[in-house]
């Protein structure tokens, strides 16, 4: 492969590909069960199988369909035991890695960019990528001053096959249902197509990159490597070391796991608060693990392409809904909510009974500490997720603010991290220093 493949015909193929083999292995598990194999056996065959086409798939095409991927690692955590353990495993391959680009390619796109002396700027250029996603990939250098810096190239095409992809994947969403029980893809997919633009602007990215690096320098808790270089389709930070949060997640101690956790929920919400921005791209790949000679343990951020913007922080609605329901004051809570149209106004429900859907979601902030687990979340997606349970019935009634998509989509996808670490987590403290409305007014 030299470049991203870019007809739309060849990507839709092989996006067409994975409902289409999920059917084909249905009628092999059948057969094979016909034959006297015992249907746990198929099934968990059948699971594998899909697992490894999840990835090979969504890895290869890179752009869109990887960024839906690396989107949904964050949710294995919710998905049931029986189909967790293949998907896990695939999954969470996408959040650190996927197949890179040939060094001749990534050199073409250099010369193009930075011109064909693009060698002078470097003192070393690794051609072996540190990391490739989905619309670009990472490599180790040393800049002409002699800073370790990280040079993230865009995939020529990546554009093209983002647009497309998210296309192709939302008509499919339906048919998708399969690789991630209980999951709404359609929403995910719409909120992602919304944001192409900014995904593929480095110079937006370098500006929040900028703005989060100065907000936190020499921050005890935070660090963001600073922009060293911003072109058109290249990008240049500092570099960072570390321990990635997949690793963490993979062989962490639990004091690693707990200190990663209650970075990352810090994190979370101070940003906002200190930047007016939410980074809004919180998987795993994301994150590093940092140890200094102190031994204090601290987190580094990357990649800002995507980030929500809130000039005042957080939302003000927020913490006050959140407080409201912590107070059990069903009245409060529900006319706070139809008022910030969270209850359309041709829908009346019984206030009581969204507090009773509310409670059990924010049990993470009643108590001074909370552990995060598979389990827990587990639990929460199923209740919402079965179309039998009053839950689910409610659920589907509460409307979501388009000024909130964004926010919803990373603090589920931040939960998601948190009990991917199995983390114990004391979240309530940090919602009581950053979050507005979520202390009582004196």
């Amino acid at each position: 492969m030299s470049d991203l493949p870019r007809k739309a015909v060849t990507r839709t193929v092989k996006l067409a590909a994975l409902p289409l083999g999920i059917a084909g292995r249905a009628t092999w598990g059948l057969g094979k069960r016909i034959g006297g194999k015992s249907a746990e056996i198929v099934a968990r065959e059948i699971q594998q199988r899909t697992a490894e086409q999840l990835f090979r798939t969504l890895g290869e095409l890179k752009g869109g369909a990887m960024k839906l991927g690396q989107a949904l690692s964050v949710f294995e955590s919710a998905l049931p035991e029986e189909f967790a353990g293949p998907y896990r495993a695939a999954l969470t391959k996408l959040q650190e890695a996927a197949p890179p680009l040939p060094a001749q390619t990534v050199h073409q796109v250099l010369a193009e960019r930075l011109g064909d002396d693009w060698r002078d700027r470097f003192e070393e250029f690794e051609d072996k990528p540190a990391a490739a996603a989905s619309i670009g990939q990472v490599h180790r250098a040393v800049w002409h001053d002699g800073r370790q810096v990280a040079v993230k190239v865009q995939y020529p095409g990546a554009g093209e096959a983002l647009v497309s992809d998210l296309r192709q994947l939302s008509r499919f969403a339906g048919l998708l249902g399969p690789l991630v029980p209980g999951m709404e893809l359609k929403p995910l997919i719409q909120e992602m197509r919304d944001r192409v633009v900014e995904e593929l602007d480095y110079e937006l990215e370098a500006e929040a990159q900028r703005t989060h690096a100065d907000a936190f320098e020499g921050d005890p808790d935070v660090v963001v490597p600073d922009v060293v270089y911003q072109g058109d389709q290249v990008l240049v930070t500092e570099w960072l070391d570390g321990t990635p949060l997949s690793e963490v997640i993979a062989d962490g101690t639990q004091e690693e796991r707990d200190r990663a956790g209650q970075l990352l929920a810090r994190f979370l919400f101070t940003g906002p608060a200190r930047t007016g921005l939410l980074h809004a791209d919180p998987h795993p790949g994301n994150f590093r693990l940092l140890t200094g000679p102190d031994g204090r343990m601290r987190l580094g951020v990357l990649d800002f392409g995507t980030v929500d913007r809130l000039p005042g922080g957080w939302p003000k609605a927020i913490g006050t809904s959140l407080r409201m329901t912590l107070e059990d004051d069903a009245e409060g809570m529900y006319g706070h909510l139809s008022t910030e149209g969270f209850v359309k106004e041709s829908i009346e429900l019984d206030p009581q009974a969204v507090l009773d859907y509310l409670k059990p979601i924010i049990e993470p902030i009643e108590a001074e500490e909370f552990t995060f687990t598979r389990s827990w979340l587990r639990g929460q997606a199923s209740r919402i997720a079965d179309p039998r349970s009053p839950a689910h019935q409610l659920g589907r009634q509460i409307n979501l603010p388009p000024a909130y998509l964004l926010i919803h989509r990373v603090t589920l996808s931040t939960i998601g991290v948190l009990c991917q670490l199995g983390a114990t987590v004391r979240l309530r403290g940090e919602l009581e220093e950053w979050l507005p409305g979520f202390v009582p007014p004196e």
